[in-house]
Order: structure tokens, then sequence, then C-alpha cells
């Protein structure tokens, strides 16, 4: 069957086709297409069509798909342990390389996804102040929590309103929602609920809403009003952790949060969440202390030693330089071939390995206000225009894009000379 026929068949018996929404094509118009393998950078379609991958799994594949040393892990592990429910070696093994490496992180527990991962920070948050309230920032995304499903009301600064139905006035009433990039908004809503507020909740390199940079001033101001108010930070950094650096944007940034929270590369392609802190924070968690959470499939055997093997690798090689130059320099390139071809006038924003493509602005952007308004649209018709030649982009213009390991120099060339057929047709 091909890629239109299975999800016809999908969409009778699954919620829209998929199994996440950002699978979905309903951004950019169209049928997704259905993956049935993957090697390196590349994907190979039910209908064998081969697309050079710049998704990666919405982040966790640095080292791109299957890479040998780690799947030889993974095979190694399926023929020895699937799951226990029981205390095992493995999850210590990964807990002690990341506890040894990273020194703001004293204790750790590995949950299943990045949403858990959160929920679990937040509710030991609330434990630690006894506080209630929490703060959030519109333009970062923490996962499908409902107390976190929200964005900025209409009236008050700080009010905020439900992002998705089924998520009762109850369960927002406790979070604050904020603009990024707002210093003003920020002192002034501290100077009104700052000693109710359990944590400040952010993306310090929030990429689920495009690509928007903060800066590290406006960062700084916030670690400085929670040391203020006594209100503890979370750094959700289920994407930039290990992803920017080994030590993410807190090492980047040079600013120590209270508690991190990790996902994508942290399991080596499988799926597994954390959530960590200072011993004083953790131990808070059951069994050590009243704070519950707990998990059938936590720290499974093949995400942990995947995710071991994938740290180690990072740690070894630091591969971030590179992939850093390589990054610019593609997107760059890419982008003067679209401006080439296209009407609109568009750049790539780019950190680390990630990048973003949008239509130019005057300055940088950051915060979701600044988007263009037609931006949508616009990305569709690029996204369709690479894609029908090989070229696969996440479905939605706001997205970021991922560059591995693998995307080594004769890829991102091929790349390069399928998008400009593309574009030219």
């Amino acid at each position: 069957m091909n890629s239109n026929e299975l999800f016809e068949k999908s969409k009778k018996i699954v919620p829209g086709g998929v199994h996440s929404p950002v699978r979905s094509f309903s951004s950019v118009g169209g049928t997704p297409v259905f993956f049935k393998s993957a090697s390196g950078a590349k994907l190979i379609s039910v209908e064998d069509k081969t697309y050079i991958d710049y998704c990666l799994s919405f982040g966790p594949l640095i080292f791109g798909h299957r890479h040998p040393e780690i799947q030889e892990v993974v095979e190694e592990t399926i023929n020895t342990a699937w799951s226990f429910g029981a205390c095992e070696p493995y999850s210590l093994s990964l807990a002690e390389f990341i506890t040894s490496n990273i020194p703001w992180v004293n204790k750790i527990r590995f949950v299943n996804s990045g949403t858990e991962a959160v929920m679990s920070a937040l509710r030991v948050a609330r434990a630690k102040t006894g506080r209630s309230k929490i703060l959030k920032f519109d333009g970062c995304y923490h996962g499908h929590l409902d107390s976190l499903l929200v964005k900025a009301g209409s009236g008050l600064a700080g009010e905020s309103s439900s992002d998705s139905l089924g998520i009762g006035t109850e369960m927002i009433q406790n979070t604050l929602v904020l603009p990024l990039d707002d210093e003003e908004s920020l002192e002034n809503l501290f100077q009104t609920f700052g000693e109710q507020i359990a944590c400040v909740i952010i993306e310090p390199l929030p990429a689920n809403f495009g690509l928007l940079v903060q800066r590290k001033s406006y960062l700084e101001k916030i670690y400085k009003l929670c040391r203020k108010y006594q209100t503890l930070l979370i750094f959700d950094e289920v994407i930039s952790g290990f992803r920017v650096g080994f030590g993410g944007m807190a090492e980047f940034l040079n600013i120590q949060p209270d508690l991190v929270c990790y996902g994508k590369i942290i399991g080596g392609g499988f799926p597994v969440g954390a959530y960590a802190g200072s011993a004083e924070l953790m131990d808070l968690v059951a069994p050590s202390g009243p704070v519950y959470q707990a998990g059938t499939l936590s720290a499974n055997p093949i995400g942990m030693r995947a995710g071991l093997k994938t740290l180690q690798k990072l740690k070894i090689e630091n591969p971030y330089p590179a992939l850093e130059r390589k990054t610019k320099d593609f997107t760059a390139k890419l982008t003067e071939l679209i401006n080439e071809y296209d009407s609109v006038e568009w750049e790539a924003v780019c950190f680390g390995s990630l990048f973003w493509l949008k239509e130019k602005t005057s300055k940088e952007i950051h915060s979701i206000t600044e988007i263009p308004k037609n931006h949508k649209s616009q990305f569709a018709k690029i996204f369709h225009k690479l894609l029908n030649n090989g070229i696969y982009l996440a479905p939605s213009g706001y997205e970021v894009g991922f560059l591995s390991t693998a995307h080594t120099d004769n890829i991102l060339a091929d790349t390069l000379d399928l998008a400009k057929k593309s574009l030219r047709e």
C-alpha cells in the first residue's frame, strides 16, 4: 500500500490518522509520507523513495538513524533484556555518567517522556516551596500537561487561557503566562505574584514555535528574580539538552537551574525522559520523600543503554563545533538558493545544529508575536517543493530542523542540488 492508501486506512481507526499531531500534514496540506525504514541521514518511504531527513524524529538522532555503534548495543540488549519492572544496572550506569559530567545534577529520575519529566518537576517545585502558582512563557512548549497547555489570556498580564479543549479552568488557574523577551512585564508580574510562584519553567532555547533565541540578559533577569523571590527555576532542555552542547543551554549560558528536564537525545532514539537537580530537591521524590511519581516502563534497559552509548560518544567525540559550522554553512547556501527562485525573501536562524527557515525580518525574532503573519502558508510552498524531490523537513513552519553527524558533506551537497532542482521546477 502507498502512503495515500495507508493514510486513508489510518484515519478510520486513529484520530486524524496519526499518533502525534506534529506528524500530520495539517499545517502544510497534503498527505503524510509513510516511512518503512531509515539509515544514517536518510528515510525510505513505503513507495521505496529516498528522502534526506532534516526532521530526525524531532531531534533525538544526533548521530543519525541507527548509528552502527548504537545499533550494536541495542541488538545486544534486546537479546538480553526488554523490561524487568525491577532494579537493574543499566539505568545506574546512565545516571552515574550524567551526574559525573553535569555539575548541577546530583540526582536524576528517568521517566518515559518529556511531558512526564515536566509534570514531575513541577510537583517537586510545589512541594519544596509550598506554593501553587507556576509561570511559563508564550512560545515555549512543555508537553501536553493540562496546567502547561495554556496561552496568555486577553486580560491582565499573567492571565492564562486554555490552549486545548478538555482542560478545565481549575487546571490553569494557577498557571501564569507571559510573552518572551518582555522584562517589564516580567518584573511587574513578580512584584504582584512573586511570593506565590513555586517555579518558573522555560525552554532556555525555545524551539517549538520557531527557533526563538533569547537574549542572555533576559534569561539572567529571570534567574535573578527567581533567587530574589525564592522561586525555583526549571530549564526544559528536552530539545536543547545534549544537542547544543553536552551541558545544554545551562552550560552555554552559565546559568544553573534548580531542576532540569531532559528527553530526546538522552534515550538515543528510544522513549526516555528525565528530571534532575540537587540532592535536596530530588530526595523529595518517593520513595525517599513525599512527592509521588512512578512508571512501569521507566528506565527501560534498551533506552538506558542506547542513551548511555549516545552520551558517551558525544562526550568523547565532541561533534558540536563541527555540527554548528556545518549547519550555518548549509542553511546559508539553502537560503541563498530559495531566495534565488522564491518571491519571498527567506533567512535561516541557527543555533548549534538546530535551524529554522523563516521570512526575512528587519530584526531578530524573540517572541511569537514577531513571527510574520503569513509564515505558515509561505513555508508550506517551500516544504512541498523540497519534499517532491526527496528533502524531508518537519511538516510545519513552526518546527525546527536538525543536522546530525550522518549529514556528510556529500549528503549536504546532494541536498542543495535537489533543492535547486525543486525550486527551479
